[in-house]
């Protein structure tokens, strides 16, 4: 055991985080995202059974915001003339600003097909079981 390590945050996912150097990103994914398929040059954590918001919360914790990007953190853009509700991203504002001096100014949005562009080249794609839409989002490593 070690102290002050949130407990969700699995030996694996751990590791994962340690090897990630600066400028190396990482996707936290809802339920809906094809996580295998986007994460094939990538590690795949399943973090099945949590949601995006506590897995958000406990690797901001640990895990250096990139401070040389205007935005560090970036969801997954809603579709236009899609009429989904994005409540979560209310939570991950509040995460965010909890973690990061910048708060709602280091969260930026990327649209839905360039995301998974984007996402082919992270370094590690944690599969989460996120029931909310849109709720897919990407971190940034920083130094410490």
């Amino acid at each position: 055991m070690l102290k002050n390590i949130p407990k969700i945050l699995s030996p694996e996912l751990l590791k994962v985080l340690c090897e990630m150097g600066h400028s190396d990103r990482l996707v936290i994914a809802d339920g809906n995202f094809p996580a295998e398929s986007m994460g094939k040059n990538a590690i795949v954590i399943r973090a099945d059974g949590h949601g995006a918001a506590e897995i958000l919360e406990a690797i901001l914790q640990v895990f250096p915001l990139d401070t040389y990007v205007e935005k560090p953190v970036n969801l997954m853009q809603v579709m236009p003339g899609d009429t989904v509700e994005t409540p979560i991203w209310d939570e991950y504002e509040k995460i965010v600003a909890a973690a990061d001096e910048r708060g709602a100014k280091a969260i930026g949005q990327i649209e839905r097909f360039a995301f998974y562009e984007e996402a082919k080249t992270a370094y590690a794609i944690i599969a989460t079981s996120e029931s909310a839409l849109y709720a897919n989002v990407m971190l940034q490593k920083g130094v410490i």
